[in-house]
């Protein structure tokens, strides 16, 4: 009931304490009109000012000026109805009228520059500085665009004054002068402050970030755009206050080849589209959005369906005709009513940006998929560095000849080759003809081509059909050979059944290990036969012969040196199927196939096979723990590669030896192998090369050496590559070791903005319930550093719940509901605390983790005397008591439980509880009890020690008045922090006992 003055007064307070939107507008709106019935003028005072932020935050420019005017009536005629902070406010809401009136295209420029005319008036009547004034009549002329440098000069060298613009927001305006002007060294070096956080408010360093994001794409500073792009989008989204960095944000998108993201961030500020109420900031998201869609329907993708105004379905052409006749028909309202072109400039100059990078800009976030009107998914842009190296020939005769020769010399580009030569036969545009041999030679080969495809894929059933199927061709046609070759590697391929498995679908009885064994030495003798029918040298063959017998010989040696290698790899294979205990035999069936492979290549002089026995050997002693051998080996094997001239087969053995050199602590070359093996994949167009776990194990290797940029980047860009192979495991998993990564180095922010897109409801459908709820934790715990404890205590409640039925995990129900429970206190949500508190101590109970208990009770136990102040103090010390209990009866060899630690940590809180209570003796002892207790722990309890000190001899010093004590004792301290290595927590104790030096000085 609002009936009377102090009822109101109680409303406005706790409507202040809620989140800025629409019910705090609304509820604000209520207020005013209640506080209007009472002859108090003080009360309506406060409810006009807190209505007029409610709409200042929301966006509503047109509202704010009329209530201002009720404010400045008021102010007029009862001046002492406002409180001190009140009368400023009148003063610095000036300000906020002007620029309300700029924003709206109805409001002549004569009535804006009016206003600012009376704001100096009133400005100079009670004496304040003209700068502010100067900064208005600035703005007026960046947004029509006449006299602009004069108005800056005037603004800029005036001194500022308690009414200018806080620091971080005259900051940005600072950099958006040298932005228009094109110098974007110039406006990110004047946004650096903000942007480090150095100075900020309510609205910095968000619209910092946003402001900067297009220039550090074209300066190249793509890592700082992704953090700023992550960290800034996440607190503005949906607030209706900000849509015009919304609209940045779209542009990001743009500019940095992440169209995808972009129309997620749509989905989320759909309300955007109907908040009209700040005409320059709706044109300035509608520009975003008008950029995001042109683009989209350019790239072929115009019938996709995007989210648009709420009320019917949007396909994005439709979308885009929409937003560009409402955002033509602001322009020309703004233009018209300022008689310049100002506005239209910087639309078309926004407009006309296309994108700055070759591929999309890595974010590190699961991106879920458009879909087009007929709910196909468009083709999503490459990512980086996936451009082809091998041009296409035109004429199908020498696209098939190239084709040969590069599958010949084993180039990786031929895949690229292949693939258009099997599109070309299947849409009628190439015909076959005898110039290029019999008809089933190229299918023969377009069947060795699926095969790869699909042994790449895991479809080892599948492949092995095709490639008996290509045997099958290659005998009709005569090239016995080939068919050996291509029966060899199916059998390498062979996967023999697992128990109760019966014949592959296409019928062909499955080969156990032994019958794989005994088809590839059969396979071997028939080869051993056709050398001795066609031996391999050119002096055997007659002199007609002998100009084609190079090619011959190298092609009879390559098919011959292909059983010898199946054979290998089927031995490999078996050994792998054996984990740490091989089947009898395996090891030695293994070492032998080798050797034969090795003694055989080096034998008709072929490096590259020569490589390959190298690399299953390496590989074989890297798994046994025999890494100096597996390094040895791939080294040689990367010489052989060397010798052989086939440089593109290099790429994977220096990947597993990057893998060893990680093993061995040597991740600085780890790193360098690794940029070398994607650099020449990406050179030779290895389409078949494992990108994605590569820049996975970059990352991770750049992790190890510190380049934690690095580390970010390659990650993200792994994670990327899963997403588009359709593997959203691996790419969650990579996303939690970029989380891991941000979160180590300090940018919470940033992880945050990562495992919300991992938790969100279409990427955590396809994840193992335990990697989504690993996930959630994290989230929850991100949002409480980031002090953002309701989003945070509402994280924790989803992973209580998703937790509640795992049985055969019980501690971590006690775990996380003891979190949720601190993290509801935090929220400030008590009711719902106490009973997370209760069934904490239930799971307890079932599942004991008295160190999640023990932490549990000190916070409840801190937060109480946050929140109540000397009144919570019974409440605290019941808390704390409890503690006492808990950790007197748990067993002193419990597994993970440090009895000093927590004793330590419990007399450390009561200590503090009651010295906020002003019970300092009681407190003191408590402190001194918490030095003893961590004393216990040795080296370990050193730094908690020097902590409880610390806020003794404050407790000792500042509230009781002894400070030779306490000079004394920090004395002590501060030389046992020097010899057991904590130099910092000397250093801060020092500075402690040199303040009560001072004031001991000062007392006498």
């Amino acid at each position: 009931m609002l009936d009377t003055p102090e009822a109101v007064m109680e409303a406005l307070r706790g409507n202040h304490d809620r989140p800025h939107g629409l019910q705090r507008t609304v509820t604000a709106e209520e207020l005013v009109e209640a506080a209007g019935q009472f002859e108090k003028p003080d009360v309506l005072v406060t409810a006009l000012l807190e209505l007029m932020s409610a709409y200042e935050t929301t966006g509503e420019c047109r509202k704010s000026p009329v209530v201002f005017g009720r404010l400045l009536k008021l102010w007029d005629e009862s001046p002492e109805a406002f409180s001190e902070w009140e009368a400023h406010q009148v003063y610095w809401r000036f300000k906020w009228v002007a620029t309300s009136l700029l924003d709206v295209p109805e409001v002549p420029l004569a009535s804006v520059r009016g206003w600012i005319d009376e704001m100096r008036r009133r400005y100079e009547k009670a004496g304040h500085g003209m700068q502010p004034v100067a900064a208005m009549r600035y703005h007026v002329a960046a947004h029509t665009g006449t006299r602009v440098a004069d108005a800056y000069d005037l603004w800029v060298t005036r001194p500022r004054t308690e009414l200018s613009d806080c620091e971080a927001c005259e900051t940005r305006h600072l950099a958006e002068y040298r932005l228009d002007g094109g110098d974007d060294a110039g406006a990110l070096d004047t946004l650096r402050p903000v942007l480090d956080g150095a100075v900020g408010c309510d609205e910095e360093p968000q619209m910092s970030q946003a402001l900067a994001l297009g220039a550090l794409l074209r300066s190249g500073r793509l890592d700082e755009a992704r953090s700023h792009h992550l960290t800034g989008y996440r607190r503005i989204r949906g607030n209706t206050g900000m849509q015009a960095w919304v609209g940045r944000h779209l542009e990001f998108c743009v500019l940095s080849r992440n169209e995808g993201r972009g129309l997620e961030i749509l989905a989320e500020n759909r309300p955007l589209f109907e908040a009209t109420g700040a005409p320059l900031a709706h044109l300035d998201f509608l520009t975003g959005v008008e950029l995001l869609l042109a683009r989209i329907a350019e790239d072929g993708h115009a019938d996709t369906v995007v989210a648009g105004p709420p009320g019917r379905s949007w396909t994005a052409d439709a979308l885009l005709a929409h937003v560009r006749a409402e955002a033509d028909r602001l322009t020309a309202a703004f233009d018209a009513r300022n008689g310049t072109t100002a506005v239209g400039d910087r639309r078309r100059r926004r407009l006309a940006q296309r994108p700055l990078l070759d591929a999309p800009l890595p974010l590190g976030l699961r991106t879920s998929v458009a879909r087009t009107a007929d709910g196909a998914a468009p083709v999503p842009a490459p990512p980086a560095g996936t451009s082809a190296a091998v041009a296409i020939p035109g004429d199908f005769v020498e696209l098939v000849r190239e084709a040969r020769r590069m599958a010949s010399a084993g180039h990786p580009g031929d895949t690229r080759l292949w693939t258009r030569i099997a599109e070309r036969l299947a849409d009628g545009s190439a015909v076959h003809d005898g110039v290029l041999g019999p008809e089933d030679l190229l299918r023969a080969e377009l069947a060795e081509q699926r095969a790869g495809e699909l042994a790449m894929a895991d479809r080892d059933d599948e492949a092995c059909a095709e490639l008996r199927r290509a045997a099958e061709l290659y005998e009709r046609v005569g090239m016995p050979w080939q068919a050996l070759s291509a029966r060899a590697r199916a059998l390498g391929w062979t996967n023999p059944p697992s128990d109760g498995e019966g014949e592959p679908a296409e019928g062909v009885p499955r080969l156990d290990s032994d019958g794989i064994r005994d088809a590839l030495d059969g396979l071997l003798g028939e080869a051993e036969r056709l050398c001795a029918d066609v031996p391999f040298t050119a002096e055997a063959l007659g002199a007609a012969e002998a100009a084609a017998c190079d090619d011959l010989e190298r092609e009879r040696k390559l098919a011959y040196l292909t059983v010898y290698y199946a054979r290998a790899y089927a031995a490999y294979r078996e050994l792998g199927r054996g984990g740490r205990e091989p089947s009898p035999g395996a090891v030695e069936r293994f070492e032998a196939c080798v050797q034969a492979l090795h003694g055989e290549a080096e034998r008709l002089s072929v490096p590259h096979q020569v490589a390959n026995a190298r690399q299953f050997a390496a590989d074989a002693a890297g798994r046994l723990g025999d890494l100096t051998r597996a390094e040895e080996g791939l080294r040689a094997a990367l010489k052989d590669l060397e010798a052989a001239g086939r440089p593109w087969r290099a790429s994977r053995p220096r990947v597993l030896l990057a893998q060893i050199l990680m093993a061995r602590e040597r991740p600085q070359e780890a790193v360098e192998l690794l940029h070398r093996a994607i650099a020449d994949a990406v050179r030779y167009d290895d389409a078949d090369f494992p990108m994605a776990p590569t820049y996975a194990m970059l990352g991770h290797a750049a992790s190890h050496t510190g380049d934690h940029a690095g580390a970010v980047r390659h990650l993200a860009e792994a994670a990327a590559r899963f997403d588009q192979s359709g593997e959203p495991v691996e790419a969650a998993d990579v996303r939690l070791q970029l989380v891991d990564v941000l979160m180590r180095t300090g940018r919470q922010a940033d992880a945050v903005a990562v495992l919300e897109s991992l938790v969100a409801e279409e990427t955590a459908a396809a994840l193992d319930a335990r990697m989504v709820a690993q996930a959630r934790l994290s989230l929850a715990r991100g949002l409480r550093e980031l002090e953002e404890y309701l989003p945070s205590a509402e994280e924790f409640l989803r992973l209580a719940d998703a937790v509640s039925d795992w049985e055969d995990d019980a501690p971590v129900q006690t775990m996380v509901t003891a979190e949720t429970a601190v993290a509801l206190a935090l929220a400030d949500r008590w009711d719902a605390a106490g009973t997370a508190y209760e069934r904490a101590l239930a799971a307890h109970a079932k599942a004991p983790d008295p160190s999640v208990l023990t932490h549990m009770m000190c916070e409840f136990a801190r937060l109480v005397m946050k929140a109540r102040g000397a009144e919570g103090l019974e409440t605290a010390l019941r808390h704390l008591a409890e503690a006492d209990a808990l950790t007197a009866s748990v067993p002193q060899d419990t597994e993970g439980f440090v009895p000093w630690f927590e004793r330590g940590a419990v007399h450390y809180r009561r200590g503090r509880v009651l010295a906020d209570a002003e019970r300092f003796e009681e407190a003191l002892a408590e402190m001194e009890a918490a030095v003893a207790a961590h004393e216990q722990g040795g080296e370990e309890g050193e730094s908690a020690r020097a902590e409880a000190v610390r806020v003794a001899a404050l407790i000792e010093g500042n509230a009781l008045g002894r400070f030779r004590e306490s000079i004394a004792r920090l004395t002590t301290a501060s030389a046992r922090c020097r010899r057991s290595g904590l130099p910092e927590a000397a250093q801060i104790l020092d500075a402690l006992r040199q303040d009560h030096m001072s004031r001991l000085t000062e007392g006498r």
